[in-house]
């Protein structure tokens, strides 16, 4: 039987990645065949594609280039790792996927989220989220947990705050676009409270 594709999204500084970690934690103590990746990146050729996007230095990179090096990075992401995990019956959780590109690139970047999507067809092929997660937090929230943290700051970090308010708003654009595939969380509570919330949604899930 056919396993279970999750993705989860939101702003940088939204939590998910933390919580991801509890999500597969949980799911495999309760018995379940669980993967956790990330996007870009999760195999060897797409963490290469991830160091060219998010390097600092490249302060020079075209916004189409980076939408079609995301593109690239999660095409061997998928044939490599996600579908076949999904063929032998895991639930994949995955740390972002399309719609980031819709957002960041179709959005954030001005190049358009029906023209982003149709680079992405054919990345992708039929393979869609069968759920995704978005944790719901205002650009300035995250953007001030990322300072705390004193996170290292990649490239798409030090983007202007306008740029991340198109991100944050093209988030709500894709959750009014996709409700039925789309499910919005609270992100700004507590790990344990948003944790908590996204299982809830996940079990029903499955």
């Amino acid at each position: 039987m056919r396993g279970k594709f999750i993705t989860l999204e939101g702003p940088d500084g939204s939590g998910k990645t933390t919580i991801s970690k509890i999500i597969f934690e949980k799911l495999q103590s309760e018995g379940y065949k669980v993967l956790l990746t990330r996007e870009p990146g999760g195999i060897e050729i797409a963490e290469q594609i991830r160091n060219i996007i998010l390097d600092k230095k490249n302060i020079t990179m075209d916004a189409r280039t980076e939408a079609l090096l995301y593109a690239a990075a999660r095409r061997q992401h998928l044939v490599e790792k996600i579908s076949p995990a999904l063929e032998a019956g895991y639930i994949v959780i995955c740390d972002r996927f399309v719609d980031s590109s819709l957002v960041y690139q179709g959005i954030g970047r001005g190049i358009g989220i029906d023209e982003v999507y149709q680079i992405n067809l054919f990345a992708i092929s039929n393979i869609v989220p069968d759920l995704t997660i978005f944790f719901d937090i205002s650009y300035e929230q995250g953007l001030a947990r990322i300072n705390k943290n004193n996170r290292d700051m990649d490239r798409l970090d030090l983007e202007s705050d306008d740029f991340h308010k198109k991100v944050y708003n093209g988030y709500l654009t894709i959750c009014n676009k996709y409700p039925d595939r789309i499910i919005k969380i609270d992100a700004s509570k507590s790990i344990d409270e948003v944790a908590s919330q996204a299982l809830k949604i996940i079990r029903n899930k499955l």
